[in-house]
């Protein structure tokens, strides 16, 4: 029996922390700049523009992005996606209007979308392929973390220092990012073949596209928490909603390595049918929580169900492509994800408008049931034998 290769490697531990860096830069402005819209003098419809205008930038650039990183090599797409990320933080406090904030809002997504594909993409070059679940889940750990701690960083900044200096730290942890990423050692990648065609040819990954499907069903449910947690709190009566956020960010830290143990040595489908049903279980029972402790343990399961399901869906979405497009096959899973965040946002707003946020909760279990039947109809078409060991021997 051969040697298990090392997974916390120098270049792994270094990528790690450049993606931490880069996700509290994030997490900083997803409370705050709403906040500082209104200050500005926007209205609702600027607000919701602030989360629209940066999904929808992300979404249509991940895939020239993952197309670029096969073609082009990681390393300098990655530093431009990082340097536009770091051009974007470090101008909003210079807009004199609403306008203009939406504007690099939008140039803020494409540099999100690149960065987010870019990482993603070098993470599964560096980790060692029969510890691919593992290692997605450990590196998702500080993303995690970063969910938790970044937010609370942002508003003690922007309430206690200012608008000022939450740009510039931002701006600063982006910059930390960019000095960390150039020092990792990049593994040098077979260029993929030039694709006949328009220049659009080769930009989604065909065999990533399955579990993109289950990513995309999974970010219609995640679409309603991240968008009407806050008014589904106000109706309900639960004052201090945040402790749903801190211990579903809890509960993902736990999982993440456990779940890519699991999924390493038994394949996926011992992650992806669990995982789903503790995912459909916390979501129910947060669309009937009145009291806090009930909505902790909602976001308890919901942790454990996302943070098995989604690391598991990525390393088996790297698993089953060629090394040479790896890129677009990250820039496809994410794609999927901002297309079911987005969607699933418009789609379950206008079913909370027509009946309450509780009962859209439980609308939304429908995306969960699809997830459910393709995956069985998948496991039924390939073989219960093969799907479990699929993971080992692709």
């Amino acid at each position: 029996m051969s040697e298990k290769k090392a997974l916390w490697t120098k270049d792994f531990v270094i990528l790690a922390l450049s993606n931490f860096m880069l996700f509290v830069a994030f997490q900083m402005l997803l409370p705050t700049l709403p906040v500082y819209v209104t200050d500005m003098g926007g209205d609702q419809l600027a607000v919701g523009l602030v989360i629209s205008l940066f999904t929808v930038s992300a979404l249509l650039v991940r895939p020239f992005a993952g197309k670029a990183l096969d073609t082009i090599g990681r390393k300098p797409v990655l530093l431009l996606g990082l340097a536009i990320f770091l051009l974007a933080v470090a101008g909003y406090y210079w807009m004199v209007s609403v306008a203009l904030v939406l504007a690099i809002r939008f140039l803020h997504g494409i540099g999100w979308g690149i960065v987010t594909t870019t990482y993603g993409t070098i993470v599964s070059d560096i980790i060692p392929r029969e510890r691919s679940g593992e290692g997605m889940g450990y590196f998702g750990m500080f993303s995690n973390l970063a969910m938790g701690f970044g937010p609370l960083l942002g508003l003690w900044v922007s309430q206690n220092w200012g608008y000022g200096w939450l740009f510039a730290i931002s701006a600063g942890l982006t910059a930390l990012a960019m000095i960390l990423s150039r020092l990792v050692k990049f593994k040098p990648i077979v260029p993929a073949k030039k694709q006949q065609g328009s220049v659009l040819s080769g930009l989604l990954e065909k065999a990533a596209l399955f579990p993109s499907l289950l990513n995309l069903l999974i970010g219609i449910i995640y679409g309603g928490i991240v968008s009407f947690i806050t008014l589904f709190g106000i109706e309900v009566g639960i004052a201090n909603i945040g402790l749903f956020f801190l211990f579903n960010a809890i509960a993902l830290m736990a999982v993440r390595p456990l779940a890519g143990k699991l999924f390493d040595r038994k394949g996926p489908v011992w992650i992806l049918l669990p995982g789903g049903v503790i995912l459909g279980g916390g979501l129910l029972m947060l669309s009937y929580s009145t009291t806090e402790w009930q909505m902790i343990l909602a976001a308890i399961l919901f942790g454990i169900g996302v943070g098995g399901v989604q690391p598991s869906l990525q390393a088996w979405t790297i698993k089953r492509v060629d090394p040479t497009r790896r890129g677009a096959a990250t820039g496809t899973f994410f794609s999927a994800f901002d297309l079911g965040i987005g969607g699933g946002a418009m789609i379950l707003g206008a079913i909370a408008k027509m009946t309450s946020f509780a009962v859209m909760y439980r609308y939304s279990l429908v995306a969960l049931g699809l997830y459910l039947l393709i995956y069985l109809i998948y496991l039924a078409r390939q073989g219960k034998k093969t799907a479990m060991s699929e993971s080992i021997s692709s």
